[in-house]
C-alpha cells in the first residue's frame, strides 16, 4: 500500500475569495510532484483527479494502490496517463514495455493490474509524470511520441503568447474515458499562456509547470474572472484548478507545462473564454 500521497477536499469560489496567499498554496499549488524511488501523489476531491510523479534512480518502482481508492491495484476502477519529463525510461504494464523519451506519452487504461517504472540509465534518471481519473470501461493502453501529437499553434509574438500546443492523450489520438493530458511549448520571448483566458464549467484541469529556467518563476492566475488570484510558483510544480477558475500564467522567461484535465465531456473545445479587459 503506498503511504505517499496527499488529499485535498474540493473548496468553492466563495471560501477561496477569503483566502490568504498561504491558504491559496495550501489548497491549490503542489510544490513537490515527483518521488524518489517512490510514486508520491496528490489526490483531489475536484473530479477525483490525481496528479503525481515518480523518478526511478535505483531499479524498478511498482505503482501500489492507495487507501482511499479502496481498490485492490491502483488502476482496477481508474486510468492513467504519464509524460516523460527527464531521461529516457521504461514503463511496464502487465508485462508489456513502453519505452518513453523526453516528452513522449503513455495512456493505460482500466484493469492494468501490474504497473512498474524505471530508468535507463539512472545517473539521468527518467521523470514520469502521472496524472489519474476514475474510469469506466477498459481501453486499449497506447504510447505517442511527440510526432504523434496533433498541434497547435496559437498566439504571437506582438501578445507574448506564441506557444505550440502538443495534444498527446485526447480523443481524436488516443481512447480515454475522461482523462486528457498535452503539452504547451511557450515560443522565445513569448511569457503568456492560455489568454485570453477561460473556465470550463464541465471539466477540472492541473497545470505542471516545467522547463522554467533556475532564477526565474511562473505567476499563474486563478481564480473566478471577476475575482482573480495569483501563485507564484517554481520549475516543477503543479497547481489544481477548480471547473469554477480560470488557469492562466505569465512567466519571467518561456516555459513549457503539461495540461491535464478530466470532467463531464472529451470536447477540448468547451471552454467559456473571458475577454482580456472583463478580467479583475
Amino acid at each position: 500500500m503506498n503511504n505517499n500521497y496527499e488529499v485535498r477536499y474540493a473548496v468553492g469560489q466563495r471560501e477561496t475569495n477569503q483566502m490568504n496567499t498561504q491558504a491559496l498554496r495550501d489548497e491549490f499549488l503542489i510544490e513537490q510532484v515527483f518521488g524518489t524511488d517512490l510514486v508520491k501523489w496528490v489526490y483531489t476531491h475536484y473530479d477525483r483527479y490525481m496528479a503525481g510523479g515518480v523518478i526511478p534512480t535505483s531499479g524498478s518502482v511498482f505503482l501500489d494502490t492507495l487507501e482511499p481508492l479502496k481498490s485492490q491495484y491502483f488502476l482496477e476502477r481508474r486510468e492513467m496517463g504519464i509524460i516523460n519529463v527527464g531521461g529516457k525510461g521504461t514503463v511496464s504494464a502487465d508485462g508489456i514495455s513502453y519505452s518513453l523519451d523526453y516528452k513522449e506519452a503513455l495512456y493505460l487504461g482500466r484493469g492494468i493490474k501490474e504497473v512498474h517504472f524505471s530508468s535507463d540509465d539512472p545517473k539521468a534518471a527518467a521523470k514520469f509524470y502521472l496524472n489519474s481519473a476514475p474510469a469506466h470501461l477498459n481501453y486499449p493502453s497506447q504510447k505517442v511520441g511527440r510526432d504523434q501529437a496533433e498541434i497547435v499553434e496559437l498566439g504571437s509574438a506582438e501578445t507574448s503568447n506564441a506557444r505550440t500546443i502538443r495534444k498527446l492523450i485526447v480523443n481524436s489520438i488516443v481512447q480515454t474515458c475522461q482523462l486528457q493530458m498535452g503539452m504547451t511549448e511557450l515560443a522565445s520571448g513569448s511569457v503568456w499562456n492560455t489568454m485570453p483566458a477561460h473556465v470550463h464549467d464541465r471539466r477540472m484541469e492541473v497545470y505542471f509547470y516545467f522547463e522554467v529556467p533556475e532564477d526565474q518563476a511562473i505567476c499563474h492566475f486563478m481564480g473566478a474572472t471577476d475575482e482573480t488570484r495569483h501563485l507564484w510558483m517554481a520549475n516543477e510544480q503543479a497547481v489544481i484548478s477548480p471547473p469554477w477558475s480560470i488557469h492562466a500564467g505569465s512567466g519571467t522567461s518561456n516555459y513549457t507545462f503539461i495540461w491535464g484535465m478530466a470532467g463531464e465531456n472529451l470536447d477540448y473545445g468547451d471552454m467559456d473564454a473571458c475577454p482580456i479587459p472583463n478580467l479583475r
